[in-house]
């Protein structure tokens, strides 16, 4: 049998899975890999809301890993596929991504990539801009 480089084609949602997954099994940390900026932005939206404590980049010489310390918050979380464009006039709305990916209006937050970073969809429309959804966290 042959070793084979497991592929991620998207290394967002693996990451996301891998918090739910150990969230569910009740560990205190995950180990994310590999990592990449993206990831840790989107750690930092959810670590800003409460969902996750602190996380740290652990520099193993080849990709790289994320250490997660799990606070036991999160219900759900996933990444949304496709990504979704959305206008800052669909935020202000209440579209359908939201009751799609969210229990309740006020329960939970979408991961927006805009022009000025990435956000919640509740600072989004604080900054009047729209973006691209990358993920859910409740």
């Amino acid at each position: 049998m042959r070793d084979s480089a497991v592929v991620s084609l998207d290394p967002l949602a693996n990451a996301l899975a891998t918090i739910y997954d150990n969230e569910i099994r009740g560990n205190k940390e995950a180990l994310i890999m590999p990592a990449s900026k993206l990831i840790a932005a989107v750690l930092r939206v959810m670590q800003r809301y409460g969902y996750i404590g602190e996380f740290e980049h652990i520099d193993d010489g080849r990709w790289g890993k994320i250490k997660v310390q799990l606070l036991g918050r999160i219900n759900r979380c996933g990444a949304i596929k496709p990504r979704f464009s959305v206008k800052y006039v669909d935020l202000l709305r209440v579209p359908h991504w939201m009751r799609k990916y969210l229990p309740s209006r006020d329960i939970g937050i979408l991961i927006i990539s805009t022009p000025r970073g990435v956000v919640s969809h509740r600072e989004a429309i604080e900054m009047r801009s729209g973006g691209v959804l990358l993920a859910y966290c409740y």
